[in-house]
């Protein structure tokens, strides 16, 4: 199943795209009405409630006063986290209860509207935000919650900022025109993105990026791309380190649209014992012999096992290297080379436009990039001498 984390400001428009996604037939945990059921009259969590706040957070008919329980904790730090403690981990159960009764064949969307603030991006295959012009919200929450200006101001800053939710989202949905105009958004996530990808993680199939060539300008968005996949594999192994290295990590230089990351391991033997798990995770490992070619040294190779993506929408490469290999300290080199001399980036960039005209698959010019890598590495060696340069994942 495809786990995806929907999540968006107050106001923004989470349960209208919940609405729609539960209308291709996503099962839906809203964490909201989650929350009011683990503090239901007669449940342990309202009777730890009541001993921590005390008797007037309930109603007359014993039930639980969220006005007067939210002016305890709302602007108290210290009452939000004993709240939270109360809570979190009553809603985390009975998510796993419903996740695991949902389908192998699942698209299971978690509405959750501290996503962001509660640091849980990172257990999802997928975050969606919805994000909405700031005062189109407060105008919302006025009609619908009756919310004063003042009141709605107050709970949009308690929030992450929009832009914390859009370094976490995979998919933002713009909420700023009609109801249509969302549905739409969300019609096509679903059919190019939602549908594939719960597919490819099921069979755990990778994702297959276009093999024709095509060498993007330098996009902005790649290095949050990258961090958003990094947490998620350092969450499927934990006590792993992931670095982000080849093109995409250098600011500036134009690159294949892949992101490029490596996995750091202590021997190939670890590496084949933790594939099972980065498969479930949505990175299965590619099928045969993966080497990197020994720069300097003929007819050497330094063995790596290499992983894809299952997400049609960011395709990815992942390379397993055993820390301190010739393999794992190039990747790092080479990286930090061209971040830190702009002649050698320069360079670089020019180059790729000349095999971009001479090439027009991704395997062709790959290859023909080897002969500037052997040179790459010679000069990066001696960048290295000279800087006194260390590897740093």
């Amino acid at each position: 199943m495809l786990k995806v984390g929907l999540t968006g400001g107050i106001g923004a428009g989470k349960s209208a795209v919940a609405r729609r996604l539960a209308h291709h037939g996503a099962v839906i945990i809203d964490a909201d009405v989650l929350a009011r059921e683990v503090v239901a009259p007669g449940t342990d969590g309202l009777a730890e409630v009541v001993a921590a706040f005390g008797s007037g957070v309930l109603t007359a008919g014993g039930e639980l006063d969220r006005p007067a329980l939210g002016a305890k904790v709302f602007g108290d730090d210290e009452a939000r986290r004993t709240l939270e403690k109360i809570t979190h981990p009553r809603i985390r159960a009975r998510t796993a209860e419903l996740t695991r009764r949902a389908p192998l064949d699942a698209i299971v969307v978690n509405d959750v509207p501290l996503l962001v603030e509660s640091r849980l991006a990172p257990s999802y295959d997928l975050v969606l935000v919805v994000e909405t012009d700031r005062a189109q919200r407060i105008k919302r929450l006025a009609e619908t919650r009756g919310m004063s200006t003042e009141q709605a101001e107050a709970r949009i800053a308690a929030q992450a900022t929009d832009a914390d939710r859009r370094r976490a989202a995979d998919v933002l949905l713009i909420n700023d025109g009609t109801l249509g105009d969302l549905h739409s958004q969300i019609d096509q996530v679903v059919r190019g993105r939602l549908r594939p990808y719960e597919e490819n993680l099921r069979l755990q199939r990778r994702a297959r990026p276009d093999p024709a060539l095509h060498i993007a300008d330098p996009d902005p968005a790649w290095p949050d791309q990258a961090a958003r996949l990094i947490a998620r594999i350092e969450h499927a192994v934990p006590g792993h380190k992931v670095s982000h290295i080849g093109s995409t990590a250098v600011p500036g230089l134009p690159a294949k649209d892949i992101i490029d990351l490596m996995l750091a391991v202590r021997t190939l033997a670890e590496a084949d014992a933790l594939a099972g798990r980065l498969a479930a995770a949505g990175f299965p490992r590619r099928s045969g012999e993966w080497v990197d070619n020994a720069r300097g040294i003929p007819g050497r190779t330094w063995p790596k096992r290499l992983h894809a993506g299952t997400d049609p929408g960011r395709p990815l490469n992942l390379h397993v290297r055993v820390t301190g290999s010739p393999g794992w300290r190039f990747a790092l080199l080479m990286r930090d080379h061209l971040r830190a001399v702009d002649e050698a980036r320069d360079g670089y960039a020019a180059a790729k436009a000349r095999w971009a005209t001479e090439h027009e698959t991704r395997y062709t010019y790959a290859d023909a990039k080897e002969p500037w890598f052997d040179e790459e590495a010679r000069d990066a060696d001696e960048w290295a001498e000279a800087t006194g340069w260390q590897p740093q994942p």
